[in-house]
């Protein structure tokens, strides 16, 4: 059972879309604020978004978490400035495009693994944080692929980040793990 954060919950009490609302507007913030924790790479920057996404799909669920993702990409697209460089619709063709429409998946394979209770256990946790963030990154190097080729993507975009994502799947399998045990 995904793990829903008190203030979540007492928006819940007045009715369901002003719940979703609610959990939407605080996963876009969370998002938001960890696109501003970077390290700038070429052509993509390291943040903290990829375990933030992991959380959100561990702690709303998937519903919850692909709610929270498409929420920062609204804010996103429409321009305010909560991605790591910026806003705009621009972004959605730039390299990193692949990499925030690959939230969306990675959100949502981490709610099902957390509602099918795999975060019970490190093993299962940590089989669906890599799953979810492999297949986020599998997204996000389609697409600068495209833009830059194959090998000059897996060079500049995955290479460079995998120390990075280990220790953030490491942590968000922690911490999922803490989170399930305390409300379970």
């Amino acid at each position: 059972m995904p793990f829903l954060p008190p203030a979540s919950r007492a928006v819940g009490r007045s009715s369901p879309i002003l719940r979703l609302c609610g959990i939407a507007a605080l996963g876009a913030a969370l998002l938001a604020a960890s696109a501003r924790l970077e390290i700038p790479f070429w052509p993509v920057p390291m943040t903290m978004q990829t375990f933030v996404v992991l959380m959100l799909g561990a702690t709303a669920g998937p519903e919850g978490g692909v709610a929270w993702v498409f929420a920062y990409l609204l804010a996103g697209f429409v321009g305010l400035p909560v991605f790591a460089g910026g806003g705009g619709p621009l972004y959605f063709v730039g390299p990193t495009a692949g990499y925030l429409v690959g939230f969306l998946p990675a959100a949502a394979i981490v709610g099902f693994g957390a509602r099918r209770g795999a975060m019970r256990s490190l093993p299962g946790a940590l089989l669906v944080m890599l799953g979810a963030d492999a297949v986020l990154f599998a997204c996000g190097l389609a697409w600068l692929s495209v833009l830059i080729g194959p090998r000059a993507a897996l060079t500049h975009g995955l290479l460079p980040f995998l120390p990075a994502e280990a220790v953030k799947i490491a942590l968000a399998t922690a911490l999922s793990r803490v989170m399930t045990k305390r409300a379970g």
